[in-house]
């Protein structure tokens, strides 16, 4: 190559090297930038004596994930033992789970300004209706909300148990995040019924769970039929099940469990009775037969 095509080839040249030059500083940037927001998130430390940590999840309100909650923590407390699980309600906002544990008043303050969980049906339980006076409304900013949950976590005396059952507020906001940086979770279960807006939601709340790192154990599709009270024939309501088994498949979990709509677990859940121990016998699946009613014979 002679001097007369180098100096052509200048430009080129140049530009090829300022681009070189350009792209090292951005990746030495990006670089930087990685390194200060990881000095900045907080880090995950686990709750002394808490051997695992479970989220329950749903992305949307309304879809039975309090119940789900509740009846999750009694089962596993009958299979594991009593005081070898615990449930935090963590809806900071709207706290559910002090009716359906049949529990009010305030906890204990123990060594180290440690609070003490109420104890029912073998569980310990913890939640913001515990601490609020009263009914009224936690009228909250983001930074609060974190703060609660990290006395929720950090400030009660848990241990030991084996798990400790989280039931989280819809959607996917601050509390799902302080949970996730701040708390090494075992996994997440997503609860949803099979109305197509329950199932958008569900799928925004599972990909959450991805983004945060936090492993996905199956999906709960709640309300899945409608049991009738005369002849016990289901119904699809809210549709076919099929959109709950898409979901699961997406995310490469299977459907852990079809619960259908039952009014006796509405009436058992607001008068502090989880229908597992109610009613353990109930029947979750039955023959599609046809109703035989009285409404039906008159018809």
């Amino acid at each position: 190559m002679n001097s007369s095509t180098v100096l052509q080839r200048l430009p080129t040249l140049k530009y090829v090297l300022v681009r070189y030059a350009s792209a090292a500083q951005n990746q030495d940037l990006k670089k930087r930038q990685e390194a200060m927001m990881a000095r900045s998130l907080p880090k995950q430390v686990s709750i002394p004596g808490v051997n695992h940590i479970i989220l329950v999840s749903s992305g949307k309100g309304g879809v039975g994930k309090s119940t789900v909650s509740a009846n999750l923590a009694v089962a596993l407390g009958i299979e594991l033992g009593e005081r070898k699980v615990g449930l935090l309600d963590a809806d900071v906002f709207g706290p559910s789970i002090p009716t359906m544990m049949n529990l009010e008043g305030s906890p204990d303050i123990v060594e180290g300004n440690k609070m003490v969980p109420l104890v029912n049906y073998g569980l310990k339980v913890m939640s913001m209706g515990f601490l609020v006076p009263g009914s009224g409304p936690v009228v909250w900013r983001g930074l609060m909300v974190m703060q609660a949950i990290q006395d929720l976590t950090k400030n009660v005396k848990w241990g030991p148990l084996d798990i400790l059952v989280v039931d989280t507020p819809p959607g996917t906001g601050d509390t799902h995040l302080s949970l996730a940086q701040t708390l090494p979770l075992s996994g997440a279960l997503v609860v949803t019924t099979s109305q197509k807006v329950a199932l958008n939601a569900a799928r925004k709340g599972a990909q959450m769970l991805e983004k945060v790192k936090v492993p996905i154990i199956g999906v709960v599709n709640n309300m899945s039929t409608f049991i009738c009270s005369k002849c016990d024939t289901p119904s699809n309501i809210f549709g076919t099940n099929e959109g709950a088994q898409m979901l699961a498949k997406d995310f490469g979990v299977k459907v852990l469990s079809n619960i259908p709509l039952d009014p006796r677990i509405g009436e058992l859940s607001d008068t502090g009775q989880p229908v597992v121990l109610a009613h353990p016998e109930s029947k979750q699946f039955l023959p599609s037969t046809v109703c035989h009613s009285k409404d039906t014979e008159d018809a």
